[in-house]
């Protein structure tokens, strides 16, 4: 046996066989004492790097479902803004319209009745002058005729041109 050992010890084969050995025992130490936490540990970071993946794509989903969400809402806020402002101005132009409307008849109206007042002062100036001019007409009929009959000559001289006037008609 101590051949043995001293074929162990020497340089080339002795070597190779206590490295051997102490790899042995250091492997042995490692599977009994480190290769479990290692382990445990390697497949801790895998779940947390899976775990994060997964989140990640839901997170990736989310954001597309809110994109889609947003890009639907604006959508439907444009449409609406559209139909308020088609809407208002619809309504603007009917108030417009119903505004000439009223002017228009609040016009025609006020020249309506301006003209009705127009030929009643009309009518009452006509009447007045009527009144004044036969009131001058018969204060000259009734000079003319006082001075006519102050003189009966006068008087007989008229009543043949009255006459001579009646029978020419």
């Amino acid at each position: 046996m101590e051949q043995l050992f001293e074929g162990l010890l020497n340089d080339h084969l002795g070597f190779v066989v206590w490295a051997a050995v102490a790899f042995l025992i250091l492997l042995f130490l490692l599977a009994k004492f480190a290769w479990n936490p290692i382990m445990s540990a390697i497949a801790d970071r895998e779940r947390s790097i899976e775990d994060a993946l997964l989140k990640a794509e839901a997170a990736k989903e989310e954001m597309a479902r809110l994109t889609n969400e947003n890009e639907q809402l604006l959508k439907e806020a444009r449409a609406e803004r559209d139909l308020i402002l088609r809407e208002a101005r619809h309504l603007k132009d009917q108030i417009v319209n119903e505004a000439k409307t009223v002017a228009n008849v609040e016009g025609a109206r006020m020249i309506e009745q301006a003209r009705l007042e127009i030929n009643s002062l009309k009518a009452i100036a006509m009447a007045d002058v009527k009144n004044q001019v036969a009131t001058l007409s018969i204060e000259i009929a009734e000079k003319i005729l006082r001075k006519q009959f102050a003189d009966q000559h006068a008087q007989d001289e008229l009543v043949a041109d009255l006459l001579k006037e009646v029978k020419i008609k």
